[in-house]
């Protein structure tokens, strides 16, 4: 064995890049359908422009955004299909990995999930908008994990970045934090119990409404971001 201690690599650049955009396109820093230039992502990063657009390629994989012929690159705007799809899939993997987490948690997870729960926000500060949505990823994904099967948490991890734009946008008409933590309270409750459909249909609930939140926000007469 070594005694050496392994010593983590740095990211490399183009993960920076990836990481950088990605954040502000799900914080909507980067708005739908704005125009992304390399060259000023490259000036602001200060990076080449190679890593850029090797991390512009790898966010179109991800559909955060698409190539444009002559412009460039365009944010992926959030459409009213978008929403649909994305929460459909949800509501298909998210009841089930709640009903096989139900009865599998013990007092260290549940603390950390109580205290996820009990992040706020300030809908006036995006920062603040930005922490609560990242608690209520890690509450999420935690549950997948708690299922048992990693591949289902993985796709749940990735299809939450999916949706976290669209409650980015979906959370600033108002304060949800206080309807939030409860139905994340009851949840809990439900899991630790070992209630396997009462959590299941809990989680589907909580994901329906937000599903609703997001389109009574970006389908108001004011909303612009979606088609």
């Amino acid at each position: 064995m070594s005694l050496l201690t392994p010593i983590e690599a740095p990211p490399s650049l183009t993960e920076r890049a990836v990481a950088e955009l990605r954040r502000d396109i799900l914080t909507a820093r980067l708005a739908p359908g704005e125009t992304v230039s390399e060259g000023a992502v490259a000036q602001h990063l200060e990076l080449g422009k190679a890593p850029v657009r090797a991390a512009l390629a790898r966010l179109a994989e991800e559909g955060l955004v698409i190539a444009v012929p002559r412009r460039g690159w365009m944010v992926s705007l959030v459409t009213i299909r978008d929403i649909h799809e994305v929460f459909d899939l949800r509501l298909m993997l998210e009841p089930e990995a709640a009903r096989r987490a139900a009865g599998r948690v013990d007092a260290q997870i549940l603390a950390r999930l109580d205290a996820v729960c009990a992040e706020g926000y300030d809908c006036a500060d995006e920062d603040s908008a930005m922490r609560f949505l990242d608690a209520n990823k890690a509450f999420h994904v935690a549950i997948a994990e708690l299922a048992g099967n990693a591949r289902l948490a993985r796709q749940l991890d990735r299809l939450l970045d999916e949706s976290t734009r669209m409650l980015v946008l979906g959370l600033r008409p108002r304060d949800r934090t206080g309807e939030m933590a409860h139905e994340h309270h009851v949840l809990v409750e439900a899991l630790a119990l070992g209630r396997a459909e009462e959590a299941a249909r809990i989680m589907h609930e909580q994901v329906s409404a937000s599903r609703k939140m997001v389109l009574a926000a970006l389908t108001a007469p004011d909303a612009r971001t979606v088609l």
